[in-house]
């Protein structure tokens, strides 16, 4: 099969590699049919992330078909139409009991990190039964990819942690893809003013159109002050920094 590897810092190429086989009983193995390229996949690139390997295929996001499960697994079989979750937990230790999935002592995120991921024509998928999510087979996988990983993180990392309630006034930093999901998310919750700011014009335009009520350009470094004025010198109730850089942190 195809895989997009990891090879050196600064340097990934497309390989001819095995296809993976079941090698624990509660694996799956899926035909992959839509994956995307994450943020945290160019961290890797640039060699941030230190338990990633020469040699690992990346990618921890995408959508398949159940082509093989181990003999444990009991909620997927062959042919299932399935979301791979960035996140694999064995739904079992402390943390997973406690809905910490991310710090699972069993898993974590370990696709496209520790382990073989997404970015390959098939993947084993550790843990099936709690890092799979079964799909409508008529789903449209170019939405439905967007579960893996970046609409979750735009809720629970921009939403859920700003406490976000009916009412509030609602900026977001960085109109990325986790932004934009930040945006559809937020309205989940009934903000009155969400207000986007990101130094792009068209990521600006694509804002707008998904809901957000304003957008600020930072260029002229008076972000704070434009939204003070939107605001009748109120500010926000929250903040969320889709693209927490030092320099968008000390940004004003």
């Amino acid at each position: 099969m195809k895989a997009l590897v990891y090879k050196s810092v600064g340097s990934v190429g497309l390989e001819e590699r095995p296809k993976p086989q079941v090698s624990q009983p509660t694996d799956a193995i899926v035909r992959v049919s839509k994956s995307t390229i994450c943020g945290t996949d160019l961290h890797i690139i640039k060699g941030d992330v230190a338990t990633c390997m020469p040699g690992t295929t990346l990618g921890h996001e995408g959508v398949g078909v159940v082509e093989e499960v181990g003999a444990s697994v009991r909620g997927f079989r062959e042919g299932d139409h399935v979301l791979i979750s960035c996140i694999s937990s064995c739904a079992s230790c402390e943390y997973c009991r406690k809905g910490m999935y991310s710090h699972c002592t069993n898993g974590g995120w370990i696709l496209g990190n520790s382990i073989d991921g997404t970015q390959a024509e098939y993947v084993r998928i550790p843990h099936a039964d709690s890092s799979l999510y079964l799909a409508p087979k008529e789903a449209n996988e170019d939405a439905l990819v967007l579960l893996s990983d970046i609409f979750p993180t735009g809720l629970e990392c921009g939403v859920l942690n700003g406490k976000i309630q009916p009412g509030n006034t609602v900026v977001i930093v960085g109109a990325g893809p986790v932004g934009l999901a930040a945006i559809l998310t937020s309205q989940l919750y009934s903000p009155s003013i969400v207000i986007m700011i990101d130094g792009d014009e068209n990521r600006l335009k694509v804002a707008k159109s998904l809901g957000a009520h304003h957008t600020i350009n930072p260029s002229d470094g008076k972000a704070a002050n434009a939204v003070k004025a939107l605001t009748d010198q109120r500010g926000c109730d929250a903040v969320a920094v889709s693209f927490p850089t030092l320099e968008s942190m000390e940004r004003k």
